[in-house]
């Protein structure tokens, strides 16, 4: 159980036990968690109760965020707009 892994994909921890649904994990680096919406800083060598979904065995970071559907659907019909008056403008001048 010495493998390093990674918590929230970034943040270097050893996994100490193993349960269902939580890992207990020491913090190989520091950083802030949330904890009931209030940051706190972790320091090395601090044991923290994880869920095993936020264990990762590879330094990752998300995916960005994807625009709302509606905003992304309202963009393309304004493109859609726009080259049809384009369009009409050109045969107008011709």
């Amino acid at each position: 159980m010495n493998e390093v892994y990674y918590y929230m994909g970034k943040y270097r921890v050893k996994v100490v036990t193993q349960s269902v649904g939580y890992w207990i994990v020491e913090a190989l680096d520091e950083f802030e968690d949330y904890v009931d919406g209030a940051r706190i800083k972790v320091n090395i060598g601090e044991r923290r109760i994880v869920p095993i979904d936020a264990i990762h065995k590879r330094k990752y970071l998300a995916p960005p965020v994807k625009e709302h559907s509606y905003e992304l659907q309202m963009e393309k019909k304004l493109k859609r707009l726009v080259d049809k008056q384009e369009k009409e403008q050109d045969n107008k001048e011709d």
